[in-house]
């Protein structure tokens, strides 16, 4: 830390209260049971957020508040955090090696928010947390540092961050699981495989970006290292709904995106175990990385690299990226998880619900529609193209959702039972407005949700499927949109 007054980084520096405030002990999945059994609980109003004024028009005339329900995309971002970011706008200075004011206390600010975030994610003492630019960065950086030999397994439902990355790797994919119980099963199946003399890691998801599913990562986590392998944590989904705690969970890596924990885009993290960032190559290679470059007498360069989290965060860092990561923690900490959770269960229940009175409506899972899910729901329409009901959603009555595979193409092909040649590019369809859905749609909601966009929605889909849409639409480079008139 600078040698400058506190109190002025004070002035923009969060706090995150360490894991034991923030019920440290338990699980995602048994917090959504407990939140989501009988209703108790309190439910606080939704949390402000940018966007909530905008108002968006319609088709068919008028203007009307935009809903966003695309939350498992991005995120709005909290008011919270961008007065926040704004309060430090005025003192941007470079961060790390500036001797100025500005600079030392932008440093500060930086490294204040890595600690922050580390007790956000209830780091352990030697864990280390390295900012990236998003959760498929973080994961492509564990990739990366990978030991030579290592195996991977990953299950074939895994959102493309984290089902792709592992090209340098020998990867097992796993068939999708149709219960808690056969995914740890599964594992334990192929880790038992596998040469026990080799380093191994494995994959997976904490909540499913489809159809919202709490998987059993604690159990995940014990199969794992009774077999000798190591496991990272894809949270992208999870961390934005629920507490998320490495040492409780016992996961060696955890890695999250900014942009759905109510941040701006541009920023992500990969925090766990030092030793295998430590041990490999820089993921970058330039300044800040380097502790030491010198010419040798044969022409060449000898570099000696930090082995602390500087090894991995080459160039000058993303300091306000950072600084909003640490304030969404901070938000969603003081806001506490307890009444957060039971709000958002409170309008999952009504999504559930609304959809099961439309019997054309056919809600996505794995694990059976009583699993416990975040906010997010995926569902087809019979008789509907997906692109044509989401755009028809959106231009007709001002609700933004998402159609198509949500990038996670294996999975919701499982989901569908389709044939992956029958889509285009990024799962934008092929098929013209009217025609069967090749996709799926997507509903997601959180902290900065209303209750009215959720009711909205309901009135939105079950008056579609009754009357149909009141606008023509057309494909126009593999979208449906609206018609000119």
């Amino acid at each position: 830390m600078s040698a400058y007054p506190q109190a002025a980084v004070a002035t923009f520096t969060t706090t995150v209260p360490s894991p034991a405030g923030r019920r440290a002990g338990r699980s995602a999945v048994s917090t959504v049971e407990s939140a989501a059994g009988d209703g108790s609980g309190s439910c606080p109003d939704p949390l402000p957020v940018l966007g909530r004024d905008v108002t968006v028009p319609l088709v068919t005339g008028g203007e009307v508040s935009y809903a966003a329900l695309d939350y498992a995309a991005s995120a709005p971002a909290l008011q919270r955090v961008w007065d926040d970011v704004a309060a430090y706008a005025p003192y941007y200075g470079s961060v790390h090696r500036g001797a100025g004011y500005l600079s030392q206390l932008s440093t500060d600010l930086f490294e204040n928010s890595r600690a922050s975030v580390g007790r956000f994610l209830g780091c352990r003492p030697d864990d280390q947390v390295v900012f990236t630019r998003s959760t498929t960065d973080s994961l492509n950086l564990l990739a990366a540092v990978l030991p030579a030999g290592c195996e991977v397994f990953v299950f074939e439902t895994e959102h493309h961050a984290s089902l792709l990355p592992w090209r340098e790797a020998r990867v097992s994919y796993l068939d999708a699981p149709r219960t808690p119980a056969a995914a740890v099963a599964t594992l334990e199946r192929a880790l038992a495989e596998r040469d026990a003399d080799t380093p191994a890691l494995v994959c997976v998801t904490g909540a499913s970006n489809v159809t919202g599913e709490l998987w059993p990562v604690r159990e995940l986590a014990a199969a794992a290292h009774a077999h000798g392998a190591r496991i990272v944590l894809d949270a992208a989904q999870l961390a934005p709904h629920h507490p998320v705690d490495i040492a409780a969970l016992d996961v060696d890596w955890v890695a999250f995106s900014g942009h759905k924990l109510y941040a701006p885009f541009g920023s992500g993290v990969l925090a766990g175990r030092a030793d295998w960032l430590r041990d490999a190559e820089p993921y970058l290679a330039g300044g800040g990385a380097s502790r030491k470059v010198s010419r040798r007498a044969d022409g060449g360069v000898d570099v000696d690299w930090h082995t602390t989290t500087a090894r991995h965060e080459a160039g000058s860092p993303n300091v306000i990226g950072a600084y909003a990561i640490a304030s969404a923690c901070a938000a969603l900490t003081e806001a506490g998880f307890d009444s957060l959770v039971a709000r958002e269960q409170r309008l999952v229940g009504l999504v559930k619900a609304g959809l099961r009175e439309v019997p054309e409506v056919r809600v996505l899972s794995l694990f059976g529609d009583d699993a416990p899910r975040v906010g997010v729901l995926s569902f087809v329409v019979d008789g509907w193209n997906s692109s044509h009901f989401a755009a028809a959603l959106s231009a007709e009555y001002g609700i933004g959702v998402r159609d198509g595979l949500f990038c996670a193409h294996p999975l919701v092909r499982t989901l569908l039972d389709s044939d992956p040649g029958e889509a285009g590019e990024c799962g934008a369809p092929e098929a013209a407005p009217g025609e069967p859905s090749l996709n799926a749609i997507r509903v997601s909601f959180g902290a900065g949700t209303p209750d009215e966009h959720v009711e909205r929605f309901l009135a939105a889909v079950k008056e579609l499927v009754r009357d149909g849409a009141r606008w023509n639409y057309r494909t126009e480079n593999g979208r449906c949109v609206p018609a000119p008139c």
